[in-house]
């Protein structure tokens, strides 16, 4: 997703911009207000993150220009003005959500995810994942690659199926410990590289063209090589 981040404290700003960018998104940051409604106006953005408190030009205006500039991009509240009446002129002001500070990185991203579910188009559950001959069918839990199966086990499966949902978009060490292995700390292991290495063998080395491959310094990636 793209986001747009406008918020005055460099500490918050760059915590929640290096959260975004390990996921994969990308984020403009502003400071001020004035510059945030400007990018608002003339951007394409999926989500907007707002902090209240802003120079030249405060969260509340910023919002109401937008919305009276038709713009309907979902937005965020932050703010660390906890009473009713404030929650309320916030959401009153455009918001479609609001967050309290301090706040979890893990509860921003969970409903940044809930806003841009909403505003995206209702689609049918996928139930079949392809990319070029690869096809893995999610309710048989099976995968074939140029119509011969492919044996995994769980853990393989659960990561070809991550890697395949995120085609084409470079994945972290710490992303695939958190998505496949729902760890949130460093096992100060190589599972991720035994596993990687073990997906290639199965989908990549017997058809001599590899799907799966190393981002030196960065992380994997999966997708077709012209």
């Amino acid at each position: 997703m793209k986001i747009l981040l406008i918020e005055d404290d460099d500490a918050t700003a760059g915590y929640i911009g290096a959260g975004l960018r390990e996921e994969g998104h990308e984020v403009d940051h502003v400071a001020t207000g004035t510059f945030g409604l400007e990018l608002g106006l003339t951007r394409a953005y999926d989500v907007a993150i707002v902090d209240r408190m802003l120079p030249g030009l405060d969260g509340l205006s910023l919002l109401r220009a937008l919305r009276a500039a038709g713009r309907s991009l979902p937005a965020i509240f932050l703010t660390a003005v906890s009473g009713i009446d404030d929650r309320v002129e916030g959401l009153e002001a455009g918001a479609d959500d609001y967050l309290l500070k301090p706040f979890a990185f893990s509860e921003l991203l969970a409903r940044i995810n809930a806003l841009t579910r909403r505003a995206t188009p209702e689609r049918r559950e996928e139930t079949i994942l392809r990319v070029g001959d690869l096809e893995m069918n999610l309710i048989a839990r099976t995968v074939q690659r140029g119509g011969r199966i492919i044996e995994l086990q769980p853990r393989e499966f659960r990561l070809l199926e991550y890697m395949m949902r995120n085609r084409g978009r470079v994945l972290t060490r710490t992303m695939l410990l958190e998505r496949v292995w729902e760890f949130h700390f460093d096992p100060k292991t190589n599972v991720v590289e035994t596993h990687v290495s073990r997906l290639r063998a199965k989908v990549d080395r017997p058809f001599d063209a590899d799907m799966i491959r190393t981002i030196r310094g960065s992380g994997y990636i999966l997708d077709v090589v012209p």
